[in-house]
């Protein structure tokens, strides 16, 4: 499938994903109209309402700016949604941009739609559009994605995903993270960005198995929930066969640098 014939496929099926958002709302409404019917309440007491409101979210999880060992660079990672309480589409939106040289950078955008399937966990399911570039260079690749997001006991926030490339290159991500309270204002959140591919992939500098690792470690100030500023750590090295791979390039495998930003949702 070329790239032409796969954003065709992918418009379509956002177009569906969209469609189906709103049918299945007013389905909820009318069934959750039904379910109250035949009912006996108490005396003095209202209906129930049963209704299926629709909502936005959009979250900066990191807005911030990273100096160190890798090229200094603008690192965004941001996701929102609209829907209701058990149905919603998602967009995320994930880039780094380098502020010196060359200025290589990339960006990866997905829209999903998402589906509640227990009270702390959805699954997901839609495209992602990941571009990469370089000077003049440009590569893009487009994705099938199916995931799981949600809450994991003792308040881990947990999101592993399976990406199909169009070339049908199979590959995986697992996103780990954790709030700890230090005071009401001071928080501190380690979290864990780990890649791995099903196939080789030379023209990314993708090996087979695990390819990546980044930890990160934040130490965020809440002057509102909604308006938090931070400063941290991250360490980043390519594994396996990636390493290799990089090694070749004459890029160095790991990486520690220190980063300063935003964390904000409204």
């Amino acid at each position: 499938m070329n790239m032409k014939t796969f954003v065709s496929f992918s418009g379509t099926i956002a177009f569906l994903l969209a469609s189906s958002v709103s049918a299945l709302a007013a389905d909820s409404e009318h069934s959750g109209h039904a379910s109250g019917l035949g009912k006996t309440l108490p005396p003095g007491w209202e209906p129930a309402v049963h209704d299926q409101a629709i909502n936005t979210f959009t979250f900066f999880q990191k807005a911030e700016f990273r100096s160190g060992d890798a090229p200094d660079a603008a690192v965004v990672d941001a996701e929102g949604w609209i829907g209701g309480d058990y149905q919603r589409l998602w967009w995320k939106a994930d880039g780094e941009q380098e502020t010196k040289g060359a200025k290589a950078g990339e960006i990866e955008l997905q829209a999903l739609y998402s589906r509640l399937f227990s009270p702390f966990w959805d699954f997901q399911t839609g495209i992602r559009i990941d571009r990469q570039y370089s000077g003049r260079k440009r590569d893009t690749t487009g994705y099938f994605v199916v995931g799981l997001e949600g809450l994991a006991p003792y308040w881990f926030e947990v999101e592993p995903v399976l990406f199909v490339s169009e070339k049908g290159k199979v590959s995986s991500r697992v996103t780990a993270s954790y709030d700890q309270l230090i005071t009401q204002r001071w928080v501190i959140q380690p979290r864990i960005d780990l890649n791995a591919a099903f196939q080789k992939d030379t023209r990314r500098n993708v090996g087979t198995g695990l390819n990546d690792i980044e930890v990160g470690l934040r130490l965020r100030y809440d002057f509102r929930r909604q308006f938090s500023p931070y400063v941290g750590v991250t360490w980043r090295r390519a594994l396996g066969n990636t390493a290799d791979l990089v090694r070749r390039t004459g890029e160095d495998i790991s990486a520690t640098s220190v980063v300063f930003g935003l964390r904000t949702w409204f």
